[in-house]
């Protein structure tokens, strides 16, 4: 693409001689009269080079040096300053504003082209540089987003050896996922929840809702499927799932890569088994201390776990959820289930 450069000088002598030079160098010439026309032009016509003499009336070159450099769209235009001035505060005032040149007159046609030629070089230079840099990136992002892709699946491998471990059946989990999302959606809906709950929160619950139990491949599995009441001890082992499962995600995941799926999906497995009222573990948690999406899972995997048995319906499972609101689960959030309960699956 032929470069453009833009030529801003309040003497139509010195655009012309300009315009000649910069045409007999298979360029785009773009003139201005005055540095508020050149801020002007720019904006329409992105040149490679600005050539801009420094004193004009209205705006002077070094403020229009100013304006540009301080624009996020024109910073990386090289500005060559060609100027009568030669004394070297004016020099150094130019440079320091961000200028890269400053060229003196009268005009010495060689020197403008080799001036100009080596910032076009190096403009196109950076160019490239930025659209290298700009697909170095977009590459590097999509392999990241593919090894995320990657962890998710092992995680939800894992969870579902965690659920057959504990004689849990598959399509527990895939429930679970959905009712925790549709649950989440009439929380948004809610005046009390509307600020607490956006579309990516909604996502990312229903992401990491499915892997709240994943601490259990930690589990003997004569724990996990003792038909007996467990003794204390065996309680005590088994409720160490919640931290054995946060500190596995938070070791697959590294610091740099530490995202809300993982904050969340760390919350959901530590806490989804801490109560309303403070009974819970592992930590004894209680009232708005237990993070939001635990809250979420904790009722969903209630609902859930309740449906799945032989003999208890919808109705029967609220029954004797309404039983636990308030002790064990978030009264509200349990009042919201009830109202979408018929949405559920």
């Amino acid at each position: 693409m032929e470069a453009k450069v833009l030529i801003v000088d309040d003497v139509e002598t010195n655009r012309l001689i300009l315009e000649e030079i910069i045409e007999g160098m298979g360029c785009r010439p773009i003139l201005a009269e005055s540095g508020k026309e050149a801020v002007e032009m720019v904006q329409e016509h992105l040149p490679q080079l600005v050539l801009t003499d420094i004193s004009m009336p209205e705006m002077d070159g070094y403020e229009l040096c100013r304006i540009l450099k301080g624009n996020e769209k024109t910073k990386n235009i090289p500005i060559v300053f060609i100027s009568a001035f030669d004394h070297p505060e004016d020099i150094v005032e130019g440079l320091s504003l961000g200028g890269e040149d400053y060229i003196t007159k009268p005009f010495v046609a060689e020197v403008i082209e080799a001036r100009v030629g080596v910032y076009l070089r190096l403009q196109e230079a950076r160019q490239q540089l930025m659209e290298m840099n700009r697909r170095l990136q977009a590459s590097v992002n999509e392999q990241l987003a593919q090894m995320e892709q990657e962890k998710k699946n092992i995680l939800y491998a894992l969870a579902n050896m965690a659920a057959k471990n504990s004689d849990r059946e598959k399509e527990h989990i895939g429930r679970l996922k959905r009712n925790c999302r549709i649950l989440a959606q009439g929380m948004q809906l809610s005046p009390q929840f509307e600020g607490k709950v956006s579309d990516a929160f909604i996502d990312t619950i229903e992401l990491a809702a499915p892997i709240c139990d994943i601490g259990t491949i930690g589990i003997p599995m004569e724990i996990l499927r003792k038909k007996t009441e467990l003794t204390e001890e065996e309680v005590a082992i088994f409720h160490t799932h919640t931290d054995i499962g946060a500190d596995f995600l938070s070791d697959l995941y590294v610091s740099n890569d530490y995202n809300d799926f993982v904050a969340t999906s760390v919350d959901i497995i530590r806490h989804h088994h801490e109560n309303w009222d403070g009974s819970g573990y592992p930590e004894g948690l209680a009232g708005e201390d237990i993070p939001l999406a635990a809250q979420i899972v904790s009722v969903m995997e209630a609902y859930c776990t309740l449906t799945e048995q032989a003999d208890c319906g919808r109705e029967a499972a609220l029954a004797r959820m309404r039983e636990e609101a308030g002790r064990k689960l978030n009264p509200d959030i349990f009042d919201i289930c009830c109202k979408i309960s018929r949405q559920l699956c």
